[in-house]
């Protein structure tokens, strides 16, 4: 029996320079081929896209990043980025022409939400199959005649959507919401309509809706192995466990996938890893690099085992109680520290490890960098992490550990 063959923790770290368009001379010039290279960038907090295509970009601008999600490239034409719920449930950005595959690979949880939203619908207020579908009929009218509109704007025009309902009564985190955001939460997730330019600045979660022109109908079965591919091709080599974690699938759903692939398996040293035939070869690391990533970004969010490239002594400092990565500081595939902008705009950070002087040159370059690009906006991540608090009130940047 032919062993397989090893890829070390260093082999792996060797291909996020590239792969990730993280070095300096893999950076993408538009958007959306960072979305490409990445699958899809975390859309959770608005402000992880524009950061996470700016970090990988030559020369990032917000009219750019605007541009590639909110207009067509042709008149009455969609963006070419496309902002969809999918893996895990959560919010991504993924290019146009992989959003119907993401979605058909998702497509379960999609029907989930608006079953869950009808169900809670019907225990709060009473609502049956008739009313929800009345409720959802006037909103796509509303936005057929009027074009892209706020979720105010709509609950406005549709009475129904005004109506309040009491969430998780009885917990501490009890609230009240209106029924608008289930309505068109679930019709968002089923892609029958989509987020357009929010009312506010590009930190804003304020989104207007649209109508979405409706995704095309594909076999779940093929677009799940095609969103395999995509996925072990940026990210490879992974585990089965990884596959499973990132999209929220079945163990048999992802064997499955992994299977359509033709991967070939590989030895990792956290157990049996896979990798697409074509890229079961070792690679010529990039030139070294700093990148400076912000919270949620999809390469730390990339995997589930993570110790190849982060010390695990350190995940109490940068991931919050749920398991979100607050903002990262990388060095050749590694994470070697975090930042944070404090409340008069200046970035702080701190060195969990010294990579050297070099590298804290980079790093001090890579956040003048960010500096400029954010050019006077704040930004405070939607998930705060304990160092990213400590950071964000703190005069000065902390020295190496």
């Amino acid at each position: 029996m032919t062993a397989l063959r090893h890829i070390t923790p260093a082999e792996r770290r060797a291909r996020l320079g590239r792969r990730h368009l993280l070095a300096p001379s893999a950076r993408a010039g538009v958007p959306e081929h960072v979305a490409e290279a990445l699958v899809g960038l975390h859309a959770t907090d608005p402000a992880t896209v524009y950061l996470a295509a700016a970090a990988r970009m030559t020369h990032p601008t917000v009219t750019a990043i605007d541009t590639a999600l909110y207009d067509g490239p042709a008149p009455d034409s969609e963006p070419v980025l496309a902002r969809i719920r999918c893996m895990r449930r959560t919010m991504f950005v993924t290019p146009r022409h992989l959003s119907p595959t993401l979605h058909a690979a998702t497509s379960r949880d999609a029907h989930r939400h608006r079953g869950d939203a009808l169900r809670r619908l019907r225990e709060a207020v009473g609502w049956d199959e008739h009313r929800y579908a009345a409720a959802e009929k006037a909103t796509l009218a509303v936005l057929a005649e009027r074009g892209a509109v706020t979720s105010a704007e709509l609950a406005a025009a549709v009475p129904a959507l005004r109506e309040q309902i009491i969430t998780y009564p009885g917990k501490p985190y009890e609230s009240r919401q209106r029924v608008c955001a289930l309505v068109v939460g679930a019709l968002a997730a089923e892609g029958r309509i989509r987020r357009a330019r929010p009312a506010g600045s590009w930190t804003s979660a304020q989104f207007r809706w649209a109508l979405a022109k409706p995704f095309p109908v594909l076999p779940a079965d093929e677009a799940k192995a095609e969103l395999a591919r995509h996925y072990l091709s940026a990210y490879g080599p992974v585990t089965a466990g990884d596959l499973r974690w990132w999209t929220g699938w079945t163990l048999t759903d992802t064997r499955r996938a992994i299977a359509a692939t033709g991967a070939e398996a590989v030895a990792l040293d956290e157990g049996t890893g896979y990798l697409l035939p074509e890229d079961n070869q070792p690679v010529t690391p990039a030139e070294p690099w700093v990148a400076v990533l912000p919270g949620l970004d999809s390469t730390p969010m990339g995997w589930r085992e993570r110790d190849w490239y982060l010390d695990p002594d350190h995940k109490k400092a940068l991931f919050d109680r749920n398991g979100n990565i607050g903002p990262t500081i990388w060095a050749d595939g590694r994470i070697i520290g975090a930042w944070a902008q404090h409340r008069d705009g200046h970035i702080n950070h701190h060195l969990l490890t010294d990579p050297g002087r070099e590298a804290r040159t980079a790093v001090e370059n890579e956040t003048a960098r960010l500096t400029a690009f954010l050019a006077g906006t704040r930004v405070t991540p939607a998930y705060r992490t304990p160092l990213e608090r400590e950071l964000a009130t703190q005069p000065r940047s902390c020295p190496p550990a």
